[in-house]
């Protein structure tokens, strides 16, 4: 009997109308966007050519407010501003899409450590109203204590200064996109 049931197709056997259509879906790349494109990210607007990687469900995009060098984002595509309200699917595409960027990230910057984080509300720091997940390579050094990446990450939007232009932000990704293809 073992020999038999680990010899049968089990998808093909599975009955939907009991236990639904299982799928494995999303992590897949599509065309990134042209000029024309813009991601509405909450109030904040994020220009095609600024995005270096997207699936069906999650964009992957450069910080117009970079906390370190190569500061990323990667964000839903559908405009939520909790985790808990995406789908399971949406979560799995995003956290999928998070993992090749952030192997990505100490690739092409040359790191061997990162920090990955999610401000999900107003008091943990959420300062765009949509979903989204920080990726920071991390240097030797980069800040006096390690926890203090945190309270950059809290306050470094708030001033007016470092802010970079659509052009700064386009030769960057511009930069990405060549070396995702690599």
């Amino acid at each position: 009997l073992h020999t038999v049931r680990g010899n049968m197709p089990v998808q093909q056997h599975r009955r939907p109308d009991l236990y639904g259509k299982l799928e494995i879906q999303g992590g897949q790349s599509v065309a990134l966007p042209g000029e024309e494109f813009v991601f509405n990210f909450g109030p904040a607007r994020v220009p095609g050519p600024t995005i270096f990687y997207r699936t069906s469900q999650t964009l992957a995009f450069v910080n117009k407010k970079p906390v370190v060098e190569g500061h990323l984002l990667v964000s839903p595509v559908r405009e939520v501003v909790k985790i808990g309200d995406l789908t399971e699917e949406e979560v799995a595409d995003l956290f999928k899409v998070v993992q090749k960027v952030e192997v990505f990230v100490q690739k092409v910057y040359g790191v061997s450590s990162s920090t990955i984080s999610v401000q999900n509300g107003h008091l943990a720091g959420q300062s765009i109203p949509h979903v989204h997940v920080h990726i920071l390579p991390r240097r030797e050094d980069d800040f006096a204590q390690n926890d203090d990446v945190y309270r950059e990450l809290q306050e470094h939007d708030k001033v007016e200064t470092g802010w970079r232009t659509e052009e700064e932000m386009v030769v960057e990704a511009k930069m990405l996109r060549e070396a995702w293809g690599k």
